[in-house]
């Protein structure tokens, strides 16, 4: 089993580290949860973090003020560290040092190329050496020219499919991606690029297909981070 660590980097919490828990790890303003928050603005019972099939997962709680990841509404999310999550006026850091040391070092080694397989690094020793040793946070925060870390840790990567799904849970998320996949081949045929120019053209009712097409997307990702 896993551990979860979290830091509370704003809010009224800021400085507060809550580090090796076990997992399910509850999150909110009342007593009872696990991580109780000073915040006026997070629900009794905000969200919740669980390990499942070597990962974890947040989920919301149909909190009052909903949950962000990395700037993005979320109802359910798989975690990786460097993550952060907002809930009301407060801002949360998923993992240690260590493990955000790790994925950055990961990212700057394998490149852009290979960002998938950095999601699930886990947390090694760093040792006591008066220099910032590879692998530690200081040492991965200050390589090199880019400023701008916390950007490369929540670069958009293809998520990986779900593994152990019955049967007839394959066979609906096969359908699914089906019918996502046809709409958008339409879409892309009736696409009339400019004749000397880098762009493209798509007519009023294709436009509203697309648009159709995210409407109903979103409407799927709702119904799948709906709490039970």
């Amino acid at each position: 089993m896993g551990l979860v660590t979290i830091q509370i980097l704003d809010g009224a919490d800021k400085g507060r580290v809550f580090d090796n828990l076990a997992p399910t790890v509850t999150i909110g303003r009342e007593e009872g949860n696990i991580i109780q928050l000073n915040d006026e603005r997070v629900s009794r019972f905000h969200l919740k973090i669980q390990e499942d099939n070597e990962q974890f997962v947040l989920t919301d709680l149909d909190s009052t003020n909903g949950t962000k990841v990395n700037n993005e509404d979320i109802h359910l999310r798989i975690l990786r560290y460097g993550d952060l999550i907002s809930v009301g006026r407060s801002i949360l850091l998923f993992g240690s040092r260590e493990q955000v040391a790790q994925r950055l070092a990961a990212l700057r080694a394998a490149g852009p190329d290979a960002l998938a397989d950095s999601r699930t690094i886990g947390q090694g020793e760093i040792d006591g050496e008066e220099e910032p040793p590879p692998g530690s946070l200081d040492f991965e925060l200050n390589w090199g020219t880019d400023s701008n870390a916390q950007s490369t840790l929540q670069t958009l990567m293809p998520p990986d499919l779900p593994t152990r799904l019955s049967p007839g849970q394959a066979a609906q998320l096969a359908e699914i991606f089906e019918y996502l996949h046809l709409r958008m081949r339409d879409l892309i045929a009736t696409v009339q690029p400019d004749r000397g120019a880098d762009t493209v053209r798509l007519d009023a009712r294709q436009w509203q297909a697309l648009l159709d097409v995210q409407g109903r997307l979103a409407q799927y990702l709702r119904e799948i981070g709906e709490p039970s």
